[in-house]
């Protein structure tokens, strides 16, 4: 029996093709899902990688030892993971993991996979050893021991910190899991440049569980720092659980949200235009709260302003009634009173969705400035919505990436710099869309977002009230034209 890849092999064969393993970069691999029928997917077949930007793809495979037996989760692409790089072998190499995870880079280099764990060297028998020697040896050791011992402490008196006081993180707050342990984790969601993402289980709750590497710390205490800040929980924020070290790794543990991201969602599935405006008002208006300061929130505490700087599709999780829920803020920056807001460096979040100031190095460092940064993306991801959309009198077209049809799927930094800064390009705006009055406004609040003048953008509340008033009017028995958009003003000087 053929199976769909074995067809594919034989044609591409026929016409002198090769789809071997490791020949160049990886655009298909072999795919599989042990939860087809759940996640309504293809059980096998293969998948066609889908690239972003410039990052490179990769194939993976997971599996599980269920008392000796192998239990195949799934296969599948994956992307740009540095610990895949130049692998022509699927091969995992930890001891003993819950799920065995491999991954290489070629087409259908995950057909085969296997486990390999680093062995320790095999043990030599070592020659018989003298008296005297045992006592050269340990007289030695202890000899050098002392002079290290004094050079230390030497070196510690001595020393000044290089850049000031220093801190250490210190200790990791107490965990609400302590206990509610163990915590199993599930299922493989997603990898990248910090970690990767678990579907995982505590009692009768599923939780997602970001992990990370030892040496990517710094990144896992800045995005606990930002949820442990006060009046971070919100119903469009989300929802924090932990923060916990397990061995050599780092967690992070939120709320899971099944839907995933809303890239995924439109990429699968178009919304009707009640869902359209209950997804952008609810995103908007997690926005809006995260941009808010707050000084009065419980007695003495303080919420402050918080700028996202990495806002787009990906990082919008969607609840099962399609509330949006913003999430990922490793690379969020709070604006508490009187003091500097940490790491505010230029070009940092995802390059299709950096501002025009953001691609041309001209940031003003001011708290207004990085939420209107924010504000540009929210127009960007209005877009993507917008064009998934059904209300359209007009043909539904494949989900495309903002600036996709401008620039492709790998812009160099250079090709938005040309398109965005200087020829002043947005995502286009289909005509038929604008026939659709309550889709025109929309699109107009979109235009507002992403204006080239950054204090011109409307405010993630302004927002947020755009949608609502738009929504009620369509529901209304007299909706309003497309030329007529409810009148919001535009705020530039405060933070919602």
């Amino acid at each position: 029996v053929l199976t769909q890849e074995s067809l594919l092999r034989l044609l591409c064969s026929a016409a002198g093709g090769s789809l071997g393993p490791g020949e160049g970069p990886t655009r298909e691999c072999q795919y599989y899902n042990v939860n087809y029928e759940a996640e309504k997917t293809n059980r096998s077949g293969v998948e066609v990688c889908e690239g972003e930007e410039d990052k490179r793809s990769h194939c993976y495979a997971s599996w599980r030892n269920q008392s000796g037996s192998m239990e195949l989760l799934k296969k599948g692409c994956w992307l740009d993971d540095f610990n895949c790089y130049d692998r022509l072998d699927c091969v995992a190499t930890e001891e003993t993991p819950q799920v065995f995870f491999c991954c290489c880079e070629g087409n259908y280099c995950n057909q085969n996979f296997t486990h390999l764990p680093d062995l320790s060297s095999p043990v030599m028998e070592a020659p018989p050893i003298k008296a005297l020697d045992v006592l050269i040896y340990c007289l030695a050791s202890a000899a050098m021991l002392s002079v290290v011992l004094l050079l230390a402490v030497w070196t510690y008196r001595r020393r000044k910190p290089p850049y000031g006081n220093v801190e250490d993180p210190g200790p990791v707050p107490a965990s609400p899991l302590l206990g509610l342990k163990p915590l199993q984790l599930l299922e493989l969601k997603a990898r990248g440049r910090f970690g990767c993402v678990w579907k995982g289980q505590i009692l009768n709750e599923y939780v997602a569980v970001k992990i990370f590497a030892s040496q990517n710390q710094e990144s896992w205490q800045s995005e606990r720092d930002v949820f442990l800040t006060p009046g971070m929980r919100n119903h469009n924020i989300l929802r924090f659980i932990a923060a916990e070290r397990r061995g050599s790794e780092l967690w992070l543990i939120s709320e899971f949200h099944e839907r995933g991201s809303l890239s995924d969602f439109l990429k699968a599935n178009a919304v009707s235009w009640t869902e359209l405006c209950h997804i952008a008002e609810s995103m908007a208006r997690g926005l809006a709260y995260l941009h808010e300061d707050i000084p009065h929130l419980r007695g003495d505490r303080h919420k402050p302003a918080v700028a996202h700087r990495d806002f787009k599709s990906k990082n919008v999780l969607l609840r099962s009634d399609l509330t949006a829920v913003i999430a990922d803020f490793g690379l969020a920056v709070l604006f508490r009173p009187g003091q500097p807001p940490g790491e505010t460096h230029g070009q940092v979040g995802t390059r299709r969705y950096m501002a025009p100031e953001v691609l041309e190095g001209a940031i003003n460092f001011q708290r207004d400035a990085f939420l209107r940064i924010d504000m540009y993306a929210v127009g960007l991801v209005l877009w993507e919505a917008v064009s998934r959309c059904s209300a359209a009198d007009g043909p539904l077209g494949q989900y495309l990436l903002p600036f996709e049809e401008e620039v492709g799927q790998h812009p160099t930094l250079e090709d938005l710099q040309d398109v965005v800064v200087h020829k002043k390009t947005r995502p286009a705006i289909k005509e038929f869309w604008l026939k659709h009055s309550g889709l025109a406004q929309v699109c107009a609040t979109a235009e507002e977002c992403w204006d080239q003048d950054a204090e011109a953008r409307l405010s993630a509340g302004c927002v947020e009230e755009r949608i609502s008033q738009i929504r009620r009017h369509a529901a209304g028995l007299a909706p309003p034209t497309s030329g007529t958009v409810p009148a919001v003003t535009v705020v530039t000087n405060h933070a919602a």
